[in-house]
């Protein structure tokens, strides 16, 4: 079956709001760094994004599931495109200002993805979510591979300025397109906050009593704790101060992650499908020596010299993104497919918290850590610990976290 055209109208939106984040998120660490010079002012933003999430998050669960999910999605996307246009208007490009502001689109984005992400799964067939979500990563990565190039290039024009501003205009095209999908949902609005409560205890009971749910959630966890400071702070710490990269060269090593992710899911799409998963601990494997090469070339020990290290980069960074592809998107699949569509915003939104929760421990390390130690030597650690972990559920878990399942036949596993 092929996927319709509710599913192509949610994926052009997602394409155009991604388009224009992509674009700002390679210009605003770049501007934070060329205003401070500070790994820790840079995990001050990741932190005032992350945080907000993790305290709106619970509710905003909640309120995916009771209210209508595309008119979450349409009037967030709108909200957020006219805040930056406010931010342009009156001029409010200071560092703490721009701070206030991650704030506040952070709140914004928590009600956003708790109305996207349950409604996703109900646009498509359930035997079609690795196809859909394959195909929606393909065009995330697509904006992503264009994105960080182009937004090098805009912020060397334009600088912060006008990468805020196509990225406020981006959220209004995506808005359009969220208009015109037609779907259907019972509204059954909150009456009082002791509902909002019910409703919580009922998403975190129904994610303790199933075993593969909170299997794979825990190993996300994990993961999540000692990768994202390494994507968010380590990587474009090294490349700005360690290597000196140009900002467009910095775009051109994100595109070029982003294209292997592309092939990586162009793959999963065309020719694995469901069984991508079977592969997840070949690929962290695969992971891990991809960490190994990029240490090497951000260390006083490799001799690249700074081109030599942007090529060898470029070439280790295609490689990676195919890899995490195979890690992502059978993740999620299995993860949608195992949630009934009435608990899936509470559910994902405890997910979410938990995710969002491990997130700070590692950056908040990180940033302090890279102010007084070798970028190199940083990764080393941090690499070490997800290959523990990798290791330890390899032993205990392999046979849960390789596991197809769908909702309704969770009881074996409970």
């Amino acid at each position: 079956m092929s996927l319709n055209r509710n599913f192509w109208l949610f994926a052009i939106g997602r394409f155009i709001s991604q388009l224009g984040w992509a674009v700002q998120d390679v210009a605003l660490p770049l501007y934070v760094l060329d205003q401070t010079h500070s790994g820790s002012m840079m995990t001050a933003f990741i932190l005032a994004e992350m945080i907000p999430v993790l305290i709106i998050m619970p509710f905003a669960g909640v309120v995916g599931d009771r209210y209508n999910r595309k008119h979450l999605m349409v009037g967030f996307d709108l909200a957020r495109g006219a805040l930056l246009f406010g931010v342009i208007a009156f001029d409010l490009l200071g560092i703490y200002q721009l701070l206030v502001v991650q704030v506040i689109m952070a709140s914004m984005g928590a009600f956003f993805s708790a109305g996207t992400g349950a409604m996703f799964p109900d646009l498509v067939e359930p035997d079609e979510l690795e196809k859909a979500n394959s195909t929606v990563s393909s065009f995330t990565i697509l904006a992503r591979l264009v994105g960080p190039a182009l937004g090098g290039f805009i912020y060397a024009v334009g600088g912060i300025r006008l990468a805020i501003l196509i990225n406020a205009v981006s959220f209004f095209g995506s808005g359009l397109f969220e208009m015109l999908i037609k779907y259907e949902w019972r509204t059954k609005e909150l009456e009082s906050f002791s509902q909002v409560i019910e409703d919580l205890k009922e998403g975190i009971g129904f994610l303790r009593s199933n075993r593969y749910l909170s299997t794979l959630m825990f190993f996300a966890l994990f993961m999540i704790a000692l990768g994202q400071p390494f994507g968010a702070v380590i990587m474009p710490y090294s490349y700005r101060e360690v290597l000196k990269f140009s900002s467009y060269q910095f775009g051109l090593l994100e595109s070029a992650f982003m294209g292997g992710a592309l092939i990586g899911n162009g793959l999963i799409a065309i020719k694995f499908g469901k069984r991508a998963g079977r592969y997840l601990f070949h690929t962290l494997l695969l992971d891990g020596v991809m960490i190994l090469a990029f240490t090497w070339a951000i260390s006083p020990f490799s001799g690249l010299g700074r081109n030599g290290a942007f090529f060898f980069l470029a070439g280790i960074n295609i490689l990676w993104g195919s890899i995490e592809a195979f890690i992502d998107v059978p993740l999620n699949s299995k993860i949608q497919r195992a949630i009934p569509s009435e608990l899936r915003g509470r559910v994902m939104s405890a997910m979410a918290v938990l995710m969002h929760l491990s997130s700070p421990l590692g950056l908040i390390a990180v940033g302090p850590l890279l102010d007084r130690f070798p970028a190199w030597e940083v990764t080393v650690v941090i690499w070490a610990g997800m290959a523990a972990v990798v290791a330890y559920f390899w032993a205990r878990h392999r046979e849960v976290l390789l596991k197809e399942q769908k909702y309704g036949e969770s009881e074996g596993v409970t």
